[in-house]
């Protein structure tokens, strides 16, 4: 059986038939890997372990045992995620050969839950990028067209799922780093309310934004994934699980469509929102217009307060304690000629710029101010869900445009940084958001449509998300 395009519903239910085995399901995504990775570079290692799980789970099959959650269902991880004593390099030289000594809350979670593992993929070095162009083993390629850039930075993690080599993946998202890749690729991606999955694990770039989420092929796989990993852990101070949420979802949702400049969005992506818009009438929904007045100051807040924990969080790589280090004459040679050599140009960039905000004389104007902004971005969500004229979720692009070329935009870092427009400002405030695909551009490039919800509210997403697509498919 030919299980590569499958949902994880389908593998579980072709498991109990009889219909496959595990084993034909990896033995199917390895195919796929050997035939598709070469030109794409998703995978930066396919693991040997693969098939020794899934006859594993074959016996236990055979033997009566109820099937897992994820039995059967294999994943592809990206490279920031630890999976003990596997390399976990952040696509990064200083961390090359840098093997992981426990796993990550994810992992374990995903591991109890029948999942198999079958190889970490490529990125942005250390997360910071939205093209995967910043890794230091290769830039990731659109398999929908390898002129173009797979997104970021969890570009290889979506190109693993649109490529159909495994049947979900994990990225990380700070600004947008599963939900831009994910629309590039055409397949969704979630980013959780911050908080409610477990960061423990993940290599930090920024702690106050970064989080753990699911890349897959419809938002039923995403729902289903999201459900196995959140959860408060007692590693993860940030993470919780709010009991006090009421999980009634009305049929008739009330629904903002975000108002926002479309003279400097694609014209495709804006007839994508207004159709968007036609089809969620349709299906009884009422639609009326939010303003999210902070939003023009979202990117620059953003891109002050992450490269300062960027600053933070990479001063432990200094080519002493662990990872790439460069002899030297002295001690701080050895520390600049390190970190010189095992950082790319876009981590120094971001580094730099961290440090500069952070420094004495700049804090108050910058960092202090950017926090300000950032609490002004949460009180305009506050109001848009929970005040006089509240809606249950708004609807925006998740892209300016479809995937770029390779090598477009490397050279002006700016116009890189605002791919980030429609994104970041979830994770300033810390709200749910989900991408979820809308067809095919002329050109034959994926499309998307974001949602966002209020916090904890990820099963407004995922109703919405499902009706969407439902409306797409048919």
């Amino acid at each position: 059986m030919n299980t590569k395009n499958m949902t994880i519903k389908e593998i579980q239910e072709a498991l109990k038939n009889g219909g496959t085995s595990c084993r034909e399901i990896v033995s199917n995504y390895q195919k796929v890997i050997e035939e598709k990775n070469n030109g794409i570079n998703a995978y930066l290692e396919v693991f040997d372990d693969a098939f020794a799980t899934a006859e594993d789970q074959d016996k236990k099959i055979a033997s009566g045992e109820m099937l897992k959650p994820l039995t059967g269902a294999v994943f592809a991880i990206k490279d920031n995620i630890l999976i003990k004593g596997r390399v976990s390099s952040a696509s990064s030289k200083i961390l090359e050969n840098y093997h992981a000594a426990y796993d990550a809350t994810v992992i374990k979670k995903l591991r109890e839950a029948g999942a198999i593992f079958l190889g970490r993929t490529n990125m942005d070095e250390f997360a910071m990028g939205s093209s995967t162009e910043s890794s230091a083993f290769g830039v990731t390629k659109n398999p929908h067209d390898l002129r173009r850039v797979a997104g970021g930075s969890s570009g290889g993690s979506a190109a693993s799922v649109a490529m159909n080599s495994c049947v979900a993946s994990l990225g990380t998202d700070t600004g947008g780093s599963i939900r831009q890749p994910a629309a590039f690729c055409g397949v969704v991606g979630l980013k959780p309310t911050y908080g409610a999955v477990s960061r423990y694990g993940a290599i930090a770039m920024a702690s106050s934004l970064d989080q753990i989420g699911p890349i897959t092929k419809n938002v039923e796989d995403a729902e289903t994934i999201f459900n196995i990993i959140k959860g408060k852990d007692l590693e993860d101070g940030t993470s919780t699980s709010p009991e006090d949420i009421q999980k009634e979802i009305p049929a008739k949702l009330k629904i903002g469509v975000l108002k926002y400049d479309k003279e400097g969005v694609d014209g495709e992506v804006n007839k994508t929102i207004d159709s968007a818009v036609e089809s969620l009438k349709k299906l009884g929904h009422e639609i009326v217009e939010v303003e999210l007045p902070l939003l023009k100051y979202s990117l620059p807040c953003y891109y002050i307060i992450m490269p300062a924990e960027v600053s933070s969080n990479l001063a432990r790589y200094d080519g002493i304690r662990y990872g790439f280090s460069k002899d030297a004459g002295n001690l701080l040679d050895e520390y600049l000629e390190s970190r010189g050599e095992g950082f790319g140009r876009e981590t120094r960039r971001r580094v730099m710029l961290g440090t500069y905000v952070l420094s004495a004389g700049y804090y108050d104007a910058y960092y202090l101010k950017a926090q300000k902004v950032r609490a002004l971005v949460k009180k305009d969500f506050q109001t848009i869900f929970n005040g006089e004229n509240k809606v249950d979720a708004i609807l925006l692009p998740t892209t300016p445009s479809p995937a770029f070329k390779i090598g477009e935009k490397t050279s002006d870092p700016v116009s890189m940084y605002l791919e980030d427009i429609f994104t970041v400002s979830s994770n300033l405030a810390g709200i749910p958001a989900i991408s979820v695909p809308a067809g095919l551009s002329k050109d034959g490039l994926p499309l998307s449509v974001q949602f966002f919800a209020p916090w904890f509210r990820e099963d407004i997403l995922f109703a919405l998300g499902k009706q969407y697509e439902n409306t797409i498919n048919s």
